[in-house]
């Protein structure tokens, strides 16, 4: 029901649509009987009250009901996009994902909103490195991204390393719901990542053997 609805955080959803390294819109590709756009908004809307897209601003037009922004700076990545995020939400905190992330979960999403007040920005550090497109960000994060942003530094990594903000890193042994393999987590950038996104889900879907 709607009044389940996390309502003091914004999901944000990053729909750059350039896919450079996949060569063809990856927000269009399916996995499953969905596209990884359809999946990734439908995880975000089954967990907060308000979705925002953000797409660059030459970025092809894609259809949904959903609220769609255009990043208020070009050409700044991911952390362009959370920025906008961050400063066209209606709540203090917004929970940043990609669009090309196909099995996202929303246990795993709930376990970060629990952790809301230790800090300005909850990020997973899990044994590949830091997530930060898997993490809740509050709008205190707002002049360290324009100061990164008039530098030319677009790893939104550089958050996580800022004195300015308070930092929560959570750790897989925190993660209790979260499967092994860190699937929530997997995102895809060139072909090769498809096909296996594509396998594991056929395998998860398929039922099991008496």
């Amino acid at each position: 029901m709607k009044t389940s609805l996390i309502h003091d955080v914004t999901g944000v959803l990053l729909a750059g649509g350039k896919s450079r390294r996949m060569g063809r819109d990856k927000r269009l590709l399916a996995v499953g009987a969905e596209t990884l756009f359809g999946r990734s908004l439908a995880a975000l809307r089954s967990v907060f009250y308000r979705v925002l897209v953000v797409v660059a601003q030459d970025s092809p037009s894609i259809e949904t009901d959903a609220t769609v922004l255009r990043d208020l700076i070009p050409d700044c990545g991911s952390l362009g996009g959370l920025y906008t995020g961050l400063k066209q939400a209606d709540a203090d905190w917004v929970f940043a994902v990609a669009c090309d992330m196909p099995f996202l979960d929303s246990e795993v999403i709930k376990r970060f909103i629990e952790f809301k007040g230790e800090a300005d920005v909850i990020m997973a550090k899990l044994d590949q490195g830091l997530q930060p497109m898997h993490a809740l960000y509050h709008r205190n994060c707002v002049p360290i991204i324009e100061r990164l942003l008039h530098a030319g530094e677009l790893k939104i990594q550089r958050l996580a390393d800022d004195p300015a903000l308070r930092v929560r890193l959570v750790l897989p042994d925190e993660l209790p719901l979260l499967d092994q393999d860190a699937r929530a987590f997997y995102n895809i950038n060139t072909p090769d990542d498809l096909e296996a996104a594509r396998s594991l889900h056929d395998k998860r879907a398929r039922p099991s053997k008496a």
